[in-house]
C-alpha cells in the first residue's frame, strides 16, 4: 500500500488488473473507502486498522464494487446516473451489454459466473452522492467528477487540497479506452479524458495496472492511449470497405485477440464495441443494428 497525503492507496492482485482494480482509503475519522476492487484480505485488513464506514463507489462494474459485501455495516452510495442500475443483477448486466447481445440466456450464463456473494449484494446500495460539489471528509475535500464515457454515469474524485484525482478506467493500458457497455460512450470518453488535463492535479491515480502517473506523464499516456480509438476506427472502416460482414468482424480480434474470443464475456464486448464504432463512423452493416429492450 502506499499513502499521499492522507490518501491510502490498496493495490489488487496482479497490479490491480482486471477483474481487480485499486482502491483508496481516505484516512480520517469519517473511515471512507472509494471503490471496492483491491484485494480482498488488504481492504479487511484496512478495516481492521481503522474501520471502514463509507463506501462509495465510482460506477458499477463489478470490478470496482465487488468486495462492497464484505463490510456489511458500511454505508454504500454510488453515483446517482447509476444508482437504479447498481441495485440489481440484471441492470448490472443490461448496461454491460450482455441482454442487448445476447437476450435472457446470456443474462443467466454471465450469472453462473460471477461471485454469489457480489450478486447477493447489489442492493446494499443505500445512497447517492452529488456531482461537483465539495464534500468534505474530516478536513478532506472531495469533488466527485462526472466523467462519462466508460460508463454513463462514472465518476472520478478529485482531491483539490493535495493535487490528487482518481482517474479510474481512464486507465492508460495498453489494452487502450474502454467503452463497451450499453452505456458507454466513445466521444464521452474523449471528452472526459482531456477534461482530466484541465484539473490542478500533478497525481494521477489509474484503478488499474501502473498506477500512478505525474501530470506529464498522464498528459503523454494519455495522447497515446486516445490514438486507439482512431486505430480501430481505421481497421473496422478498411475491413467495412472490403465487404465483411458485422459476424466475420466480430471474429477479427479489433478489441480482444482472436484467440480470447471464445469467452462470452469478451465476445460480448468485442461485438458491442466495434456496434459502437460503426455508428460513429456512420457505417450501415447488416447485422449491427439490434433493437433491444431492458432484460425483465
Amino acid at each position: 500500500m502506499n499513502r499521499i497525503g492522507p490518501i491510502i492507496i490498496v493495490e489488487g492482485p496482479n497490479h490491480s488488473k482486471v477483474p481487480y482494480s485499486r482502491s483508496l482509503f481516505i484516512d480520517c475519522s469519517d473511515k471512507v473507502l472509494i471503490d471496492s476492487g483491491a484485494d480482498p484480505k488488504a481492504l479487511l485488513d484496512i478495516d481492521q486498522q481503522y474501520g471502514i464506514d463509507l463506501i462509495i463507489n465510482t460506477h458499477y462494474h463489478p470490478d470496482h464494487t465487488q468486495h462492497n459485501y464484505l463490510f456489511e455495516n458500511a454505508t454504500k452510495w454510488i453515483n446517482p446516473i447509476e444508482f437504479k442500475t447498481a441495485l440489481t443483477f440484471e441492470g448490472v448486466a443490461n448496461e454491460n451489454g450482455i441482454f442487448q447481445e445476447w437476450g435472457s440466456k446470456g443474462v443467466e450464463m454471465w450469472r453462473e459466473n460471477l461471485p454469489k456473494e457480489w450478486i447477493e449484494s447489489l442492493g446494499d446500495i443505500s445512497g447517492t452522492y452529488e456531482y461537483e460539489v465539495e464534500y468534505n471528509f474530516s478536513g478532506v475535500k472531495v469533488h466527485f467528477l462526472h466523467t462519462p464515457g466508460h460508463t454513463k454515469g462514472l465518476s472520478c474524485p478529485y482531491f483539490p487540497d493535495f493535487g490528487i484525482v482518481y482517474v479510474g478506467d481512464y486507465d492508460m493500458t495498453s489494452f487502450g479506452p474502454w467503452y463497451n457497455g450499453t452505456d458507454g460512450d466513445i466521444d464521452d470518453f474523449i471528452m472526459s479524458a482531456k477534461r482530466l488535463l484541465t484539473l490542478d492535479a500533478d497525481t494521477f491515480i489509474t484503478g488499474h495496472q501502473k498506477g500512478i502517473f505525474s501530470k506529464k506523464e498522464f498528459q503523454q499516456a494519455l495522447e497515446k492511449y486516445l490514438t486507439i480509438i482512431d486505430k480501430r476506427d481505421q481497421i473496422i472502416e478498411k475491413h467495412v470497405r472490403q465487404g465483411l460482414t458485422f459476424e466475420e468482424l466480430t471474429n477479427i480480434g479489433i478489441f480482444y485477440p482472436k484467440k480470447m474470443l471464445a469467452e462470452p464475456i469478451l465476445q460480448t464486448w468485442e461485438r458491442s464495441g466495434i456496434r459502437k464504432h460503426l455508428q460513429r463512423l456512420g457505417l450501415n452493416v447488416p447485422g449491427a443494428i439490434v433493437e433491444y429492450s431492458f432484460a425483465k
